[in-house]
């Protein structure tokens, strides 16, 4: 972003020659567009460079192209946790490049970043059609992923031995910046390597991006756990069914959850600090409910609560993908209410249930499905027009092209927001659990 607001100006390898072999009723120009400023009480003051109305690049495909298809090389690469979806992903990228533009020759890079890497030798994965034709049935990447930083230098270095045209990133907001950096090392070096995005992260927080690949998988799954835990809570005098969802610093799963499935009556999440004691506190609230209700459904966002836990020196630890490391929400929460009911003598049977990692690993649903092969497949589009440094997502209904350094995470629930409101009316949890 710079001073006046948000660049959306999408980079070009160099001049469109070659026609199109894909055959469409329409091609989209590069001149169409769709306005950013669609609330002019937040974004009044936002503007393009040269002043003009905020807009964006609509995704598709391009009447001239600038690779030739038939000397054309493409190489995917999947970065960070694993998310439903990624074999759609990939799988529509290959279909996409051999059946509509005629490239044959597509690569995988294993195992993330790594796979750029010499020292880690390994083997890179020939993806043609009858290799990805059922993919899209399992969870997972059929790349495989990793995490961490490498040096950009090295992996640039490998993209130009392995004369590589299109180089196709698939990964969350780490990932991008990584991509970013890639494409700057390119454009500085001069190559006529196209770098495009496909952002990844289940957590659906990602700036500018209306929801991203993953999240509606997550939701069904997690209406299933919900499903399960009121089962046991409603099985139990004074019956508790705690679950911990994903969402590191956004509620978007537990808050999608919690509307899915009415029966939640307590959400907890990042964005919505909360005490635990005292007469306005969560625990107060919570026995005022079993009191009156024998039972009780609370779902927790990972990132929730995180200033109520002693964090012992711990609170800089970071992963491999530089995210500071949480302390575990839902444990800490288990032992509290334990406790609390302990002291006040009520007898409680609480079932905690965390089922991250069930939601990052199952195949991707029928709703996620059809968005990860639109992705795949006006990424191929983007690439195969010489366009670089950018990713492929959905902005108010359209799929866009946006500058990778546009695109952050930090997108999160607004606790003043309709979004909110409906979560509160749906649990009749109190508006505010602070003293």
């Amino acid at each position: 972003m710079n001073e006046t607001g948000y660049d959306f100006t999408i980079e070009n390898l160099g001049e469109r020659t070659i026609p199109s072999p894909v055959v469409v009723n329409y091609y989209t120009p590069d001149d169409r567009r769709i306005l950013f400023n669609i609330d002019p009480v937040h974004f009044a003051d936002r503007k393009a460079p040269d002043g003009s109305p905020l807009s964006v690049e609509v995704a598709g495909p391009r009447e001239k192209i600038f690779f030739d298809p038939s000397k054309t090389k493409a190489a995917i690469v999947t970065c960070g946790g694993l998310c439903p979806g990624i074999n759609d992903v990939i799988r529509a990228i290959v279909m996409e490049l051999y059946h509509r533009y005629g490239v044959r020759n597509i690569q995988g890079i294993r195992y993330g970043f790594q796979g750029l890497v010499p020292k880690y030798g390994h083997a890179l994965m020939e993806l043609t059609p009858d290799t990805v034709k059922d993919i899209h049935g399992l969870g997972g990447s059929c790349l495989s992923s990793s995490r961490g930083r490498q040096e950009i230098g090295e992996m640039v270095d490998a993209l130009r031995r392995m004369n590589v045209d299109i180089f196709f990133c698939i990964g969350g907001d780490g990932t991008m910046r990584a991509t970013e950096n890639i494409t700057r090392e390119i454009m500085r070096r001069n190559l006529s390597i196209g770098v495009i995005g496909i952002p990844k992260t289940i957590d659906n927080d990602l700036n500018l991006i209306q929801k991203t690949f993953g999240y509606d998988t997550a939701i069904s799954e997690a209406v299933r756990v919900i499903q399960c835990a009121h089962v046991e809570a409603k099985g139990a005098p004074h019956g508790i069914g705690l679950v911990k969802l994903m969402g590191r610093l956004s509620g978007h799963i537990a808050v999608g959850a919690a509307l899915a499935q009415s029966e939640t009556n307590f959400v907890l999440i990042p964005e919505v600090p909360f005490d635990l004691d005292g007469e306005k506190g969560f625990l107060k609230a919570l026995e005022q409910r079993l009191r009156e209700r024998q039972h009780c459904v609370i779902l927790v966002a990972e990132g929730a609560g995180q200033d109520l836990m002693p964090h012992n020196g711990k609170e800089h630890e970071t992963d491999a993908s530089g995210n500071i490391r949480l302390l575990d929400i839902g444990l800490f929460l288990k032992d509290r209410i334990e406790r609390h009911f302990q002291t006040v003598g009520l007898e409680i049977n609480l079932k905690y249930i965390d089922p991250s990692y069930t939601l990052r690993s199952v195949p991707a649903s029928a709703s996620d499905s059809i968005y990860c092969s639109a992705l795949g497949q006006y990424a191929v589009h983007a690439g195969m027009a010489g366009k670089t440094g950018m990713l492929v997502g959905l902005m108010k209904d359209e799929h866009v092209h946006l500058p990778l350094k546009a695109v952050t995470s930090g997108k999160q629930v607004d606790p003043m927001g309709n979004l909110w409101m409906r979560v509160l009316e749906s649990t009749g949890q109190p508006p505010s659990m602070k003293n």
